[in-house]
């Protein structure tokens, strides 16, 4: 008996030996944003810089179906992405900083820029080695040590300066003052950054894409403009405020930053991550090298109708806002922030857009509660969620890309039925299997409407996108049905996708049944992309939305790695 025991010991012992090296193979996401709240030192402290604020403007009762926000945004918030607008002036100001990359705004970089493979060059032994008020500078001795360490630097790779300052400092108010604001005011030593040698010698190894876990990538007290505009000159991009680099190998993850494409931004807020682990770092790291990539986000400007103007008087969403705040009379161009809705442009819809939390019990209007009390009896209880944007997993809205294509359905119902969406049913998505393989657990299913398309154009011909649909002057576009949502889960979807303004449709009633569909089945939507015919079979789709707390949606951009 004992020896049958050892033998079933050793047996378990193997079992779960072998069932962990399968798991230490798969892709595990690693975060490298900062979280996003009021009483954080996410935005940048000095005058006239405005701070972050939420607005939580609806909440799920009888005013409103739909937990809805709106943001006060400012592109120096948090985790963010600078661009080379951002010291380099517009060639036709001809100035000693002019230049064709004046022009290379967040709307304009090339996706596959947006990613590479991380090499982390450690510069922890920086961290606080310096007077007060001054920044600890990353030569490049330091990146010489990481390449005789390691590896050469080249094209495709993404250098990350890890000092684990963001770590340490970033943290709730009062003490949060440490991570910016005490630095300016010369109370504690600034964060580490590299100079502009260091920025000119990775130009020289053809590295395009930067990150630090400091707050900025400009060394305090004077060199934060030369260093800026040593690397921008040559079309690099980079993120400020990272974290969590700590995560990472010095080589072979995949680091990626995705933000909203705001028009005309020289710098923008962001979600960056890596993925670590298996082979698909490698493939992403050779998609991006390739330049194989796919933007799926639609411009965001105020002249462009990125969010509904709702079914009827006073139902509309917060209108897209550019804000300008601070002049630059070098570059001629205003700093500005944005006011918009949650779901402006290419976002994400979390489980509790539609759901309430478990202890609310809100008081629908009769309209609704008729709704629900048909929708349960069909599909099971409506169930409850504090799944908020910034407690979506990554991996839930990042995988394999299956284009389930819909067009067929745009013209196929009565005009004496409008306002109505087509409805995508279980019947075209078993009809996709028949043609293509079955979906499998973990892809990212992507519905392809052209309705982005075809009718995405700025004012006054914007009428297409959302406000002739709702008012039933035009066929809705085609939207997901709670049944298909109910298939889709059973198959191990976890995120749909549309290139249509949203998955539910023009149909209060459905869209709403859909909306609660895939939140109790913890299922998570990526609204409002476009190009999804450009997809190639095999393609990889990324998506990010920033990473704010209590946010009940998230705006973001979209990509595809092929």
């Amino acid at each position: 008996m004992k020896l049958q025991t050892v033998r079933r010991s050793c047996l378990l012992v193997l079992t779960l030996g072998v069932l962990g090296a399968v798991r230490a193979d798969e892709p595990k996401f690693v975060d490298h944003s900062l979280l996003i709240a009021p009483e954080f030192p996410c935005t940048w402290p000095s005058h006239p810089f405005p701070r972050f604020q939420i607005t939580h403007q609806r909440s799920i009762g009888l005013d409103s179906a739909y937990n809805i926000d709106a943001l006060l945004i400012d592109g120096n918030t948090g985790t963010q992405l600078d661009v080379p607008p951002h010291s380099v002036a517009r060639p036709d100001l001809k100035r000693e900083k002019s230049g064709p990359l004046g022009l290379a705004y967040t709307d304009k970089i090339e996706a596959w820029q947006f990613g590479g493979e991380a090499c982390v060059v450690d510069v922890r032994d920086l961290l606080d080695q310096a007077p007060k008020g001054v920044s600890p500078l990353v030569k490049r001795e330091h990146v010489e040590r990481f390449e005789r360490q390691h590896r050469k630097l080249r094209f495709g790779d993404v250098v990350l300066f890890r000092s684990d300052y963001s770590d340490k400092y970033y943290r709730p108010h009062p003490e949060g003052s440490r991570f910016i604001a005490d630095a300016l005011d010369r109370k504690t030593p600034g964060y580490p950054d590299p100079d502009p040698d260091c920025m000119e010698f990775l130009a020289t190894r053809g590295v395009m894409t930067l990150g630090t876990d400091s707050a900025s990538m400009g060394p305090l007290p004077d060199l934060a403009e030369p260093t800026h505009y040593a690397g921008l000159k040559h079309g690099m991009i980079w993120t400020e405020s990272a974290t969590n680099l700590k995560e990472l190998p010095p080589t072979g993850a995949f680091y990626c930053m995705l933000g909203p494409k705001h028009q005309g931004a020289p710098y923008g807020e962001c979600r960056a991550f890596s993925i670590v682990g298996g082979e698909l770092p490698k493939r992403l790291i050779e998609s991006a090298k390739a330049k194989r990539a796919i933007d799926l986000s639609p411009t965001l400007a105020p002249n462009l109708p990125v969010t509904s103007p709702g079914s009827s008087t006073g139902q509309h969403r917060q209108v897209y806002l550019k804000v300008d705040f601070l002049y630059s009379e070098y570059l001629d161009l205003w700093h500005h922030t944005h006011w918009m809705d949650a779901m402006a442009g290419t976002h994400l819809v979390p489980p509790s857009f539609a759901l309430p939390p478990a202890d609310a019990k809100p008081a629908y209007s009769p309209e609704i509660r008729g709704w629900l009390e048909e929708y349960e009896k069909k599909y099971g209880p409506r169930g409850t969620s504090s799944l908020t944007t910034e407690k979506v997993p990554l991996d839930w809205t990042c995988g394999p890309a299956r284009v389930i294509d819909v067009t067929a359905l745009v013209g196929s119902t009565e005009k004496a039925s409008w306002p109505a969406s087509p409805e995508i049913t279980p019947a075209h998505i078993e009809a996709f299997e028949k043609k293509n393989g079955n979906l499998k657990a973990g892809e990212v299913v992507i519905f392809q409407t052209g309705h982005l398309d075809l009718h995405f154009k700025p004012q006054p011909n914007d009428a297409g996108v959302w406000s002739d649909p709702l008012s039933g002057k035009s066929e809705g576009w085609p939207a997901l049905g709670p049944d298909a949502v109910v298939v889709l889960k059973n198959k191990g979807i976890r995120c749909v996708a549309t290139d249509a303004p949203d998955l539910g449709g023009v149909n209060p009633k459905r869209a709403l049944m859909t909306y609660w569909a895939l939140g109790s089945r913890e299922m998570v939507g990526v609204e409002f992309l476009h190009n999804t015919s450009k997809i190639p079979p095999g393609g990889y789709f990324l998506f990010a939305a920033l990473r704010i707390r209590d946010c009940h949606g998230g705006p973001g951009r979209a990509i595809v790695l092929h």
